[in-house]
């Protein structure tokens, strides 16, 4: 489960380790994005190289394509795409709302229309529990509702009810004995989502209601649907702070090196983002000194690497000219370099935070980082 080791003794960062069925992991901790069994461009054995112990993949999308019966016969996900470490599978709530074509939301469930191939779909929050526990996840979300920015305070408080309605049906579910033909045993860890979009009474109920049914470790969702930087980290310290303190917290889908870097200082222990993958595939390369752009003429003839404090495989035997040259000449090595290099980057940026934590210094640590990464 889950050990609180340490808290900096001058600000609320916290330094953990969480037990999985496929090993244990410390915190604070930033997970790589492999939505669809796979992270974008990027190898198991380059993550594992890299220092990732945990990956999230996606339930909608696995669920969708290739199907769980696949996944099954390959002897579950781990099998499936070759990842012998711990992997959180995303109920896929997020993107039911946002992704499919029709979509029709009631207390039992949803019903979407697939945006892969128009078929439709009915998911009840037992559905996606069997489908994550198919899937062999170790750590599972529950289906949620989730809704973007601006939303009315009487549609918040819809959704943050259902949510927890869904949640208390989740934990029934995740709790019977049941056997879904895996070879392995694994029920996976099953984690509550707070909502309540930009309202903080919503917010303070739900966590509390979510803490009285008792989870492995608390998510908050809703906070990186396009409201101001300013309330998504007000929201997110608030709810942090109504948390059970000896179960991990995990902000969702916040993954900016800047951002992660103030959820840890409120108290956050698990963060994921399709940020260092998909700036990579873009041509921008997150580094010490801020992000860089290499497709930019100045680097034309840079033979520097794109951080001289980073010690990856990029970085290490390719220079800045080089990989402007590789995406001006559109070439796919040029886009696998930078999304290694960006994984590596926020893995060790999570690896100084940890051990800043471990000597009561990330406040200095913070001031620091944020002075190189902001200038």
């Amino acid at each position: 489960m889950f050990t609180l080791i340490h808290q900096d003794k001058n600000s609320k960062a916290r330094l953990g380790k969480l037990v999985t069925a496929h090993g244990s992991i410390d915190t604070p901790v930033f997970m790589p994005v492999g939505t669809q069994g796979t992270v974008k461009a990027v190898s198991p054995q380059e993550l594992k190289a890299a220092g990732a112990g945990i990956i999230l993949s996606n339930a909608y999308h696995l669920f969708l394509r290739p199907g769980l019966e696949i996944i099954k016969k390959a002897g579950g996900l781990h099998n499936f795409m070759s990842w012998d470490a711990a992997i959180l599978t995303d109920s896929g709530g997020y993107q039911i709302f946002s992704l499919a074509l029709l979509r029709e939301i009631c207390d039992q469930g949803v019903e979407f229309q697939s945006h892969i191939d128009g078929t439709r779909h009915k998911l009840t929050p037992e559905d996606v529990i069997a489908i994550q526990r198919d899937l062999g996840a170790d750590i599972i979300m529950p289906l949620d509702e989730c809704l973007h920015y601006p939303a009315g305070r009487a549609q918040a408080e819809i959704a943050m009810k259902r949510t927890i309605d869904w949640a208390r049906r989740s934990k029934s579910a995740h709790s019977r004995i049941k056997e879904y033909g895996l070879p392995v045993t694994n029920d996976g860890l099953l984690f509550g989502i707070v909502q309540g979009a930009t309202y903080e009474d919503l917010r303070l109920d739900c966590a509390a209601a979510l803490a009285e049914i008792e989870f492995d470790g608390y998510a908050v969702g809703g906070v990186s649907v396009g409201e101001p930087k300013d309330l998504s980290y007000n929201i997110a310290a608030l709810t942090a702070g109504a948390l059970p303190q000896d179960k991990p917290r995990y902000l969702m889908g916040v993954g900016m090196p800047q951002d992660i870097i103030r959820a840890v200082e409120a108290g956050y222990d698990m963060f994921d983002c399709v940020v260092p993958t998909r700036y990579g595939r873009n041509g921008t390369a997150f580094t010490s000194y801020g992000k860089l752009t290499v497709r930019n003429a100045a680097f034309a003839e840079d033979f520097r690497p794109l951080d001289a404090d980073c010690d990856c495989d990029t970085c290490t035997n390719f220079s800045r000219a080089y990989l402007r040259h590789l995406f001006n000449a559109e070439e796919i090595l040029g886009l696998r370099l930078l999304s290694l290099h960006n994984v590596h980057f926020f893995l060790k940026m999570m690896e100084g935070v940890r051990k800043a934590i471990a000597g009561d210094k990330f406040v200095e640590f913070k001031k620091e980082f944020l002075n190189k990464y902001e200038k």
